[in-house]
């Protein structure tokens, strides 16, 4: 059995749980050697679910040479920072979708990495589900003809506590709403299934709940 790779998780909030639930699995194969998060209650409330240590030291992780990867799970406004210090230790990086806010941002992480000869991944779990492989293989044998068209529809739902975490869904933070923080895992996939875009065009439009009266 090889050496275990060392990693450290950089995020403790609401995406860390099957990252890490699928670490646990993983450990005859993996090390968690830091989970860190600037929040003290984030990290009591992890180390009640997991036993991986806990850091809130971001330069003790990355000045680590034993840590050769870094799971990045935080919001999107930081992940070009991370990357940036991270890649320039030297350390490879999984990071969450989206890669960052913007598109400027964006391109930035990936030079940041490419500069450092670093690997870096963004998780689209959604490629890898039975359903999306079994498709994809029908298309590539031709199995449904010339593909001419595709549509998706992406009927998820969150609650209003799900936004009622400062910042979430808004332009500053997360890039914008429902297309990069949700929609795009499916986007995703279907880019992954057709190819790239030649154009995009998009419409858009609120609805507003406006009270109504009981009749007299």
């Amino acid at each position: 059995m090889p050496d275990k790779r060392r990693i450290a998780i950089v995020g403790l909030g609401m995406a860390v749980t099957p990252h890490a639930r699928s670490l646990v699995d993983l450990g005859e194969r993996v090390e968690v050697a830091y989970a860190f998060s600037r929040s003290e209650a984030r990290r009591r409330a992890f180390n009640q679910r997991f036993d991986f240590p806990l850091s809130d030291d971001l330069e003790r992780i990355a000045g680590d040479d034993a840590v050769t990867a870094v799971m990045i799970l935080t919001p999107p406004d930081t992940h070009l920072e991370l990357v940036q210090r991270f890649a320039a230790a030297g350390k490879h990086i999984l990071l969450e979708k989206p890669l960052e806010r913007s598109t400027e941002r964006a391109e930035a992480v990936v030079r940041a990495a490419a500069a450092a000869g670093v690997r870096l991944g963004v998780v689209f779990q959604h490629r890898f589900r039975e359903a999306s492989q079994a498709l994809r293989a029908r298309l590539e044998q031709g199995g449904l003809g010339t593909l001419a068209a595709a549509n998706v529809i992406c009927p998820w739902w969150r609650p209003q506590s799900y936004y009622d975490e400062p910042g979430r869904g808004t332009l500053a933070r997360d890039g914008g709403g429902v297309l990069i923080t949700q929609a795009i895992h499916t986007l995703d996939l279907l880019l992954s299934l057709t190819g790239p875009v030649a154009e995009v065009a998009a419409i858009c439009g609120t609805t507003i709940a406006t009270p109504t009266r009981a009749p007299r």
